[in-house]
């Protein structure tokens, strides 16, 4: 099982459940849901680095900022 976050920005961050974030991304993320399975990606990455970040390119995450603005 995984814990999902999410930033300010919309960026994504799977981690194991229970497990804390790391301290080098620990800033405002929120908790979004637990889910059972994840893609192949994500497991993998998970295993290598504890942890799986997916970042939204520039141009979508300013979209979001500047409709929350608006």
């Amino acid at each position: 099982m995984y814990d999902v976050y999410l930033n300010e920005r919309n960026d994504l961050l799977v981690v194991p459940r229970g497990n804390s974030i790391p301290i080098d991304l620990n800033r405002n993320w929120r908790k979004k849901r637990v889910v059972r399975s994840v893609s192949e990606q994500i497991r993998e990455d998970v295993r290598i680095y504890g942890y799986h970040r997916r970042k939204l390119p520039l141009s979508r995450s300013m979209k979001t900022v500047a409709d929350k603005l608006a």
